[in-house]
């Protein structure tokens, strides 16, 4: 069998990085890391890929395995392979990142390993590079969620023009006014409003919309509207 026996060797990992929107503030996953070093402390979720496994299987393992977790769409985001990154061995990390609606999620998220969700205002130290990790996917978020709409995987199909407002907020660590923001909102046509009305904030109430997914790809361009300073986004 022929082989590399000039190069070295090095381990795999994979470490998944879960955004959350509870319908006041994007949060992110953790857990207490398992094993040494650094046992105890928070973590993203994540592990070693195995021999016969893809990259993209190990991720989708690794995640159900420590929170429950399963069936969600995992994004690859950046392979880290600073030298030091681990101190015990030399060990090559792929990120991926997912958004989810945490209500939807709630009830599949397993406690074997004590996942909590953190607001990303607080958020603890975390092991390793893992900080980095998260700062490049928000920044990956941003960047896509000008574009695209990837920001309402982390809505339920209905919502209400204020979660949506806070959740642009969460997105962007930014103030946006309450009043322009709902008004440019519904001058694209992109909404479609529903007779209910979300009464849990105020005895008034605020109605449900959903997106109407064939206006927006035909007018996508109108989500920038509501992008603070979108041309200054950094990927």
């Amino acid at each position: 069998m022929i082989k590399y026996t000039s190069e070295s060797r090095f381990i795999q990992a994979v470490d998944c990085i879960i955004f959350g929107f509870d319908g006041d503030e994007l949060k992110i996953l953790l857990i207490h890391r398992g094993f040494e070093p650094q046992k105890g402390k928070w973590s993203l979720m994540g592990g070693f890929v195995k021999g016969g496994e893809s990259i993209d299987q190990a991720s989708n393992r690794i995640l159900k395995q420590l929170t429950g977790l399963d069936g969600m769409y995992l994004e690859q985001l950046h392979t880290f392979g600073d030298p030091s990154r681990d101190p015990v061995e030399r060990t090559v990390s792929t990120a991926y990142f997912a958004l989810i609606d945490i209500h939807k999620y709630e009830k599949q998220i397993s406690n074997d390993y004590h996942p909590e969700w953190f607001s990303l205002k607080d958020l603890p130290q975390l092991i390793f590079d893992h900080r980095e990790m998260v700062e490049l996917a928000q920044r990956r978020i941003r960047y896509k969620a000008a574009i695209h709409p990837i920001l309402f995987e982390l809505l339920p199909e209905r919502f209400t023009i204020p979660q949506l407002q806070n959740l642009y907020e969460s997105v962007y660590n930014t103030t946006i006014d309450k009043r322009n923001f709902s008004k440019r909102l519904l001058a694209t046509g992109l909404l479609i409003k529903q007779t209910e009305k979300d009464k849990s904030g105020s005895k008034r109430g605020a109605y449900y919309y959903h997106l109407d997914m064939q206006k927006y790809y035909a007018n996508f361009q109108a989500f920038l509207n509501f992008i603070p300073n979108p041309t200054n986004l950094i990927f």
